[in-house]
């Protein structure tokens, strides 16, 4: 299903969509071809693509590309499939209580017609670049991080 949503392998084609989406939410999607839980992820996205094409565009990175690896860092990226939001090329966070990068099981499609629509663009038509999660703390899953040398 991913076919349908562009996918991006090279540093400069996220460049270019960073800064050429415009008043509308940029949703990047982080993970493998591959990996089963970003195979349930796109096709989620896929069927909710319609929908959320009047003020979310979506697309997917591949997490395995070296050219990309320069965000997967930047970012600190280490839950697969991870989403990542932009509006107007500022990167948008949504706070879940859990960290601001989103790694919620999405569902089904009404899921992302809420999270995309009622918080992240709505919270950016308003100017705010932090956003709360809609969702009940109950859907979000509980992750403890274990650091390198600590």
């Amino acid at each position: 299903m991913s076919y349908i949503l562009k996918t991006l392998r090279k540093k400069n084609e996220v460049d270019s969509i960073i800064r050429d989406t415009l008043e509308k939410v940029l949703v990047l999607r982080f993970g493998r071809p591959s990996d089963s839980a970003c195979l349930h992820l796109d096709d989620v996205l896929c069927k909710s693509a319609r929908e959320v094409s009047k003020f979310a565009t979506v697309a997917l990175v591949d997490i395995d590309s070296e050219d990309v690896q320069v965000y997967v860092n930047y970012f600190d990226i280490t839950f697969i499939p991870s989403t990542i939001f932009f509006f107007n090329a500022h990167h948008m966070k949504m706070d879940s209580g859990r960290g601001t990068y989103f790694f919620v099981t999405i569902c089904d499609s009404l899921i992302v017609l809420e999270l995309y629509e009622s918080a992240i663009y709505r919270g950016a038509m308003k100017g705010k670049l932090i956003v709360h999660c809609p969702l009940p703390p109950e859907r979000i899953p509980k992750y403890q991080l274990l650091y390198k040398d600590v």
